[in-house]
């Protein structure tokens, strides 16, 4: 679509297609259906990003909230071991654990991560999610060389559950199950020659995993163990990643999600400000759907919920009007945000 055609938010839009994709799974997402939590997010945190929370009714919100809570593994009941407990992605695999199949009954870091992010937007006082399960849950994911895996029942442990491991503590405000110091080492072992960070040691540097990586380091207080050097070549890094909007990689092409992937890197870094917001903003809303809303990777493709939800996010970033702030760290808004706080200081007086 022409850019001069496509140069504003298609707001109303945007909003029919989240609420769509929180009533149906479309044919084209079947394949993610074991990770419905992860769609319910990118729709809810997209409205709430919107101001339009309320276009959802009281009672979907109080059914979201519940379809949530039914996916919470609690402790064994008979063993008391907590180290499977978390939220899972979907009901596909939530089966008794008398089940033959119990073993896959676990929690997994992504998934507890968005569904508290959901719980938080719609404003759910937590007071039903086991907190101390949780923890010991994530404590049992981490690895002795810091990072951490998404589940029990076996999967991949990289950068990216390093961060949900450390969202997850920050938004219980928790820490005792995440160990700061192996964390930070398996980071900083992962900036690259070029400054850049990636998934693991002397892997390709990615932005995204950078992003990961320093959104973790800015939750455990632990930015101040880069030097100034890495953190300029950090800054160097990220500001090269952008041609019109943001590329994850050297030589790959642009892509909308990086718009927050890389975006939200340099607000961490305070160096948003170098980027030119003019190019990043153009791109996005090349990818924009003006008739049936969201947004898609590149130009001219399919929309997808994710890409949707970033392209805004990113927008919020660099100030685009009619779209609340996001607090670029845990990836909600500042409403979300603040009544995690408000959280916090209640279950400190409880305390």
């Amino acid at each position: 679509m022409n850019n001069e055609e496509n140069n504003c938010l298609a707001h109303r839009q945007h909003v029919k297609y989240f609420m769509r994709f929180l009533n149906v799974l479309p044919a084209s997402l079947s394949s993610h259906d074991t990770t419905r939590v992860t769609i319910a997010y990118f729709s809810v945190a997209g409205l709430d990003v919107l101001g339009s929370i309320t276009s959802m009714t009281i009672d979907m919100q109080s059914r979201i909230i519940e379809w949530i809570y039914r996916l919470q593994v609690e402790p064994n009941k008979e063993t008391g071991d907590m180290t499977a407990c978390g939220f899972q992605g979907s009901s596909t695999i939530n089966m008794p654990f008398d089940s033959e199949k119990s073993q896959y009954r676990c929690g997994h870091l992504a998934m507890t991560y968005t569904g508290l992010c959901v719980l938080l937007t719609l404003g759910d006082d937590l007071s039903r999610v086991n907190r101390r399960a949780l923890v010991e849950g994530v404590k049992a994911l981490q690895r002795e060389e810091g990072n951490f895996s998404a589940t029990l029942s076996g999967c991949e442990s990289d950068m990216r559950f390093v961060y949900c491991a450390a969202c997850i503590s920050y938004i219980l405000n928790d820490w005792s199950g995440f160990d700061v110091k192996r964390a930070t080492d398996y980071i900083i072992d992962s900036i690259g020659y070029d400054y850049g960070i990636a998934q693991c040691p002397e892997l390709e540097s990615h932005g995204g995993t950078t992003f990961c990586a320093l959104a973790t380091l800015s939750l455990t207080n632990q930015l101040d163990k880069l030097t100034i050097e890495q953190i300029e070549g950090l800054k160097r890094w990220l500001l090269f990643r952008q041609i019109d909007g943001f590329q994850g990689r050297p030589n790959k092409p642009v892509d909308t999600c990086y718009s927050f992937w890389v975006g939200a890197s340099l607000k961490i870094l305070d160096a948003l400000h170098l980027s030119n917001f003019e190019s990043n903003k153009s791109y996005v809303y090349e990818t924009q759907d003006c008739v049936v809303g969201g947004f898609s990777k590149w130009p001219d493709t399919c929309t997808d919920p994710m890409h949707t939800y970033l392209g805004l996010a990113g927008l919020s970033l660099i100030g685009e009007s009619g779209l609340l702030e996001i607090i670029p760290t845990l990836n909600i808004t500042k409403k979300a945000h603040d009544h995690m706080k408000y959280l916090h200081r209640m279950w400190e007086t409880e305390s």
